[in-house]
């Protein structure tokens, strides 16, 4: 046995057992030591199991999960995002494309029917046409974006700086970009129209 020496009271201690009154050595000795396997029992199963472990089933292993997906400073695919800002920034800025149009291609583009037209109303405003030349991605859902503001063809603001964002699914001139250009217009009252 794993635990060492003769358990019988009887051996223990030299030779000389403690006597419990009305009880003899035999007994004693034999309930102690059944209570002790029965305590033991699991203890000694689980330090003797071959496997190193204390069932029979095999630990899980850890898994790691391999991705594919773009990382979290892009969209899922940016090549198809950076060809659709393109397409809506050419439709935003283009004075052919109707109001309505151009409203589901701007960020909360049902509000800002006020800044649209004060912007469209501008002379200027209803010239200018832009040509986006690179995009960043700054998360999935937003990026910068450098573009050439033409007035009647020629290059009135190189290299802006705007924004696009991703919304209900259509990649959008921001807001942001909107209020700029209208603020840079001179027109005080239309930068303080209700979306800037």
């Amino acid at each position: 046995m794993v635990l060492g020496s003769d358990l019988r009271w009887g051996n223990a201690g030299g030779g000389r057992a403690p006597r419990a009154a009305g009880r003899g050595t035999a007994g004693r000795g034999t309930a102690a030591l059944a209570a002790l396997v029965f305590v033991l029992a699991p203890v000694l199963a689980a330090c003797s199991d071959n496997s190193g472990g204390g069932s029979a089933s095999t630990p899980p292993t850890p898994s790691v999960q391999r991705t594919t997906s773009a990382p979290a400073t892009a969209p899922a695919d940016p090549a198809a995002a950076t060809q659709e800002i393109r397409q809506n920034w050419k439709k935003f800025f283009d004075p052919a494309t109707s109001t309505r149009d151009k409203q589901a291609v701007l960020e909360n583009g049902d509000r800002m029917a006020p800044v649209m037209q004060a912007f469209g109303g501008d002379q200027r405003g209803g010239e200018v046409q832009a040509t986006v030349t690179k995009v960043e991605f700054t998360s999935p859902t937003r990026a910068t974006v450098t573009y050439d503001l033409t007035l009647k063809g020629a290059t009135a603001l190189p290299n802006a700086s705007g924004t696009a964002v991703e919304q209900d699914g259509t990649w959008k001139v921001s807001v942001n970009t909107l209020c700029a250009l209208v603020g840079m217009s001179g027109n005080a009252s239309a930068s303080a129209l209700p979306g800037c």
